[in-house]
Parts: structure tokens; C-alpha cells; sequence
């Protein structure tokens, strides 16, 4: 007869003890968000002091409960706060440390309050925290890239499309293409603390409560604009935790591009910019490598963050109203994402501050691919008034005979152009080099340097008042 193995045994490893072991692992979530501590405290304070004005608790239990909760805040930031996993979370934790702490009056700071509302509150005034934090990273990339544009508004090097040479730009323009895509970063982060300032504390569980409370005391207390309307909502809302990745994926894809062109334009073969021994490594086997492995790293981290944000969507797409224990899931992805953000952020501001332009290089890859071929097709339009079609294909015939002859489309002689057409003159060759090609692009938003140094005067006044 087989031996019958005992429950315990069944369950094995770090589950031994059997299934309550189990739930103990699956429930708590003490080991991450503790990082709340600090918000936990803000919206149990708000609510002990809106809880004694409004009389329903004494001044008495009040003044034991904010000093007890201060004790704790003291405890935790100097690392003397024991957290236990058997307790579940920060709310509980603080919970009983203040009971430890005063006694009874700690029970009635739960009055007119579950951890429903109480973790909303914590986990809004932390992403709202760490809004503001990404605001001020964001702006200290966008004044990098201002310095830089401005440094550079001159400086010749090819525009790409399909990575092909296309027209000539100047740097300092391609750098104010970032400007623009960072800053509506910033103006997204602005858009979601708008939207996010409104406090949950005084939903309840999912009802509100009988107690005569004031949660615009509350909500004034905590620094929110006011508090939510509805408070089935309240409990259930984790827009604003999907709105931070959102903002998060975008901001990193951003990141992520300009890491691709950095790894790009320091090889060796484009040779556009050079990054120090601060951003780059050497090879444990090839002595002449200088690998941009701070801008590879950022283009890998872009995948996290957009995993998060995959991951959260996938948590909250088929809950019902209102509450439900999978939205203790909410927490990891926006903890992890933030973390990397931020630190992308921080290495693709240092490594734009720390990046040496080759303009030689630039400039004479801004030449090549016939880059000036638009410049003539425009000429054609503008001083032989043709149509820009036709124009197209005139300069499609020169661009395959400069081809033929191995040269660049100023190099062909006039009388070889005016096979083409008879209508070219030797005015033309102004207007197909790389200098007066990005000279001649004056429209609003383009790439003369006049322009640019227009758009970041621009840019200056604004981020100046973000």
C-alpha cells in the first residue's frame, strides 16, 4: 500500500505549512507598497483632523492619533519601522503600530473610512508626486536640447527619411524635433495631474458613508483641487495609474528613438557624434570599441515601461464595479515604470549635455544622395514656372546623370543640365549647395537658422513658465 503523503508535503517548498502559507504569499503586498508609507500618512492625518472638526471623534483621540502617526513617520524614515508580511499592507501596518502606540483612540481613526478609499488617496498623491517629479526631468532634457539646438542652428548635416539622405537640415533643427516631442510629454504629465487632482477619501468602501464628513476639508488638506463625484467610481478608478503609463510608454518611445540615432551616429561609419567614457564602454575583447551602452540600455528599458502598461490594461479590462482584489496589482507596474523612467530621463539628459559634434562629418554627409535635388525641382518651379510635376522629373533626369558622371548635382556643367532642359541657367548652382539649401527653408518651422533660433526663443519663453 502507498504511503499517503501529508497535505504538507504536497504543498512542498516554501509553502510547507499548507495552504494558508499560500494565501499569506498571494495576499500580501507589504514588500512594495510600503513605498506609500509617507502618502498613507498625509491622508490619515487629513482624516483625523477632518474627523475631530466635524466632532466625530474627540480632540483628545485626535491630537493621540497625529502624534502617533508622526511617531510612525519618524520610525519609518529612519528604518527602526518593523513591517510585517502576516499584516498585509501599509495601511495595516501603521494600523497596529499606532494601536501599539496609544491604544483605543488608535481604532476610531478608521471611522467613516475603508482601505478602498485609503489606498485610492495613497496611490493618487504618489502618482501625482511623481507627476511633478517627471515634469521637472522632462524639462531638464528640453533645456538640454535647447542649448544644444542653440549652439548648433547652423550646422549643416543630412535630414533622413526611410534613413536615406533626404534634404539637408541644420543640427540644431533636427535637436528642436526632440524639443517638440518632449514637450508634449510635458504638457501630457500637466494634462494628467488635472485630470488625477481629485480625492478619493470619504468614498468608503464603495458607498460613502452615514457620517457627516467633509471631504472637501479632506481633499484641501491633501493638496487635491477637490474631491471625487461619485464613489462607486472613486474605489474602482485606476485611469489615472493607466494614464501615468500611457503618458510613461510614450515618453520612453520618445527616448527610445532618439537613443537609436545616438547608437547610430557614433559608429564609426556615420561618425556624426562622439559620447565620452562617461556614457560608453569598451569591449572585453576588441580594444578599439567605445560602446553607447547608456543609449542602448535606454532603448531596452522602453520595453518595460510599455509592458507595464500593457500589463495594467490587461488587469483592469473585465473588472466589474466596484473593488476587487486584482487591483492590489496596480501598484508594481507604475512603481517599476517610474523608476525607469526616471532614470532614462536622467542618462539621456546627461549624455545630450555630454556629446561631441563632428560638424565636418555632418556637413559633408549633408552632401551626399543628392541631397539638393528638391532645391533644384524648386528653382525649376520658381524661376522657369513649371509645373512641379514636370519640375520632378527634370530633376529625376539630372539626379540619373549625376549618377552616371559619379558626381554630386553641382558638378555637372551647365551645358550638361541644359541638355536636360535649355531653360537652366548658371543661377541654378546658387541654390544646390547644403548652405544655401538650408538657408532658403524660411517657412515657418523650418530648418534656416533663422528660424530655428526663432522657435527656440520660442521654446524658452514657455519652458520658462512650465
Amino acid at each position: 500500500m502507498t504511503e499517503q503523503k501529508s497535505s504538507n508535503e504536497m504543498w512542498g517548498g516554501r509553502f510547507a505549512s499548507g495552504p494558508d502559507a499560500i494565501m499569506e504569499e498571494i495576499n500580501a503586498s507589504i514588500g512594495f507598497d510600503r513605498k506609500l508609507y509617507a502618502q498613507d500618512i498625509r491622508g490619515s492625518l487629513a482624516h483625523a483632523a477632518m474627523l475631530a472638526k466635524t466632532g466625530i471623534i474627540a480632540a483628545d483621540d485626535h491630537d493621540k492619533i497625529a502624534g502617533g502617526l508622526n511617531t510612525i513617520l519618524s520610525e519609518i524614515e529612519s528604518g527602526k519601522f518593523a513591517f510585517s508580511r502576516k499584516l498585509e499592507d501599509i495601511h495595516m501596518n501603521i494600523e497596529a503600530r499606532l494601536a501599539e502606540l496609544i491604544g483605543p483612540a488608535a481604532g476610531r481613526l478608521h471611522t467613516a473610512r475603508s482601505r478602498n478609499d485609503q489606498v485610492a488617496v495613497d496611490f493618487r498623491l504618489w502618482v501625482k508626486d511623481e507627476l511633478g517629479r517627471m515634469a521637472s526631468a522632462l524639462k531638464a532634457l528640453i533645456e538640454a536640447f535647447l542649448e544644444r539646438a542653440e549652439e548648433h542652428a547652423a550646422t549643416v548635416m543630412p535630414g533622413f527619411t526611410h534613413l536615406q539622405t533626404a534634404q539637408p537640415v541644420t543640427f540644431g533643427h533636427h535637436c528642436m524635433a526632440y524639443v517638440e516631442m518632449f514637450g508634449r510629454d510635458l504638457s501630457r504629465v500637466r494634462d494628467a495631474i488635472e485630470r488625477l487632482d481629485e480625492s478619493p477619501l470619504g468614498a468608503a468602501a464603495l458607498a460613502g458613508t452615514g457620517f457627516g464628513i467633509d471631504r472637501h476639508m479632506t481633499a484641501k488638506a491633501l493638496g487635491f483641487r477637490e474631491p471625487t463625484r461619485n464613489s462607486i467610481d472613486s474605489v474602482s478608478d485606476r485611469d489615472y495609474a493607466l494614464e501615468f503609463l500611457s503618458l510613461a510608454a510614450i515618453s520612453a518611445t520618445h527616448l527610445s528613438r532618439l537613443a537609436e540615432e545616438i547608437v547610430i551616429w557614433s559608429t564609426p561609419q556615420f561618425n556624426f557624434i562622439r559620447l565620452s567614457d562617461a556614457f560608453s564602454t569598451g569591449s572585453s575583447i576588441m580594444p578599439q570599441k567605445k560602446n553607447p551602452d547608456a543609449a542602448e540600455l535606454v532603448r531596452a528599458k522602453t520595453g518595460r515601461i510599455t509592458g507595464s502598461l500593457v500589463g495594467l490594461l490587461t488587469v483592469m479590462k473585465g473588472l466589474p464595479l466596484a473593488y476587487s482584489k486584482d487591483m492590489q496589482e496596480d501598484k508594481e507596474a507604475v512603481f517599476d515604470a517610474v523608476e525607469t523612467l526616471e532614470l532614462a530621463l536622467a542618462a539621456m539628459t546627461g549624455m545630450v549635455r555630454d556629446l561631441t559634434v563632428n560638424t565636418a562629418s555632418m556637413k559633408k554627409a549633408a552632401g551626399s544622395g543628392y541631397s539638393t535635388a528638391t532645391d533644384l525641382a524648386d528653382w525649376l518651379v520658381r524661376e522657369l514656372g513649371m509645373p512641379f510635376r514636370e519640375a520632378h522629373h527634370v530633376t529625376g533626369r539630372a539626379v540619373a546623370l549625376a549618377e552616371a558622371r559619379k558626381c554630386d548635382l553641382g558638378k555637372l556643367s551647365l551645358e550638361e543640365l541644359q541638355s536636360i532642359h535649355p531653360g537652366i541657367t548658371e543661377a541654378v548652382f546658387g541654390f544646390l549647395t547644403v548652405d544655401k539649401s538650408v538657408r532658403s527653408r524660411q517657412s515657418y518651422g523650418g530648418t534656416a537658422p533663422q528660424e530655428v533660433r526663432r522657435q527656440i526663443r520660442f521654446w524658452k519663453k514657455r519652458i520658462a513658465k512650465a
